[in-house]
């Protein structure tokens, strides 16, 4: 049903019939990743997910913002763009404009307000490094 409505998604991935997407024409979902069980895309900008990439239950990505220095508050589309390899656990919140680079983890329930290093771990409210990632 995404597809559609102009979501780019492969046919490898999986996303769970409890996820909801606001806007799927900007959404793009990678090769072998998935959008688990109620996922929230609020992507009135866009949103882009790498390869072998698990967003996991309760996952929030969030990818606009209103101007809070203008009377009207005025929308703001900033894209969240996360790459291959990565994990998002469960409830965490990705802020409007952040970047999660590959092979990184996001703990459960963390606020990611900062774009997210390669092969880092961050956890918290806001989300700090917590240590980088080494493959055996």
């Amino acid at each position: 049903m995404l597809k559609c409505f102009g979501a780019k998604i492969e046919w490898s991935a999986h996303v769970y019939a409890s996820v909801k997407v606001w806007a799927p024409w900007n959404l793009e979902l990678g090769k072998n990743s998935s959008l688990g069980p109620k996922v929230d895309c609020y992507n009135q900008g866009k949103i882009s997910i790498g390869d072998n990439t698990v967003i996991s239950q309760k996952a929030y990505l969030c990818a606009s913002t209103h101007d809070y220095t203008k009377k009207d508050f005025p929308l703001i589309l900033k894209p969240i763009t996360i790459g291959n390899g990565v994990w998002i656990a469960a409830d965490a919140f990705i802020a409007p404009g952040v970047s999660v680079e590959n092979y990184s983890v996001v703990a459960a329930r963390a606020v990611v307000i900062k774009d997210v290093e390669e092969n880092s771990i961050v956890g918290g409210n806001p989300s700090k490094l917590i240590k980088f990632r080494s493959f055996e």
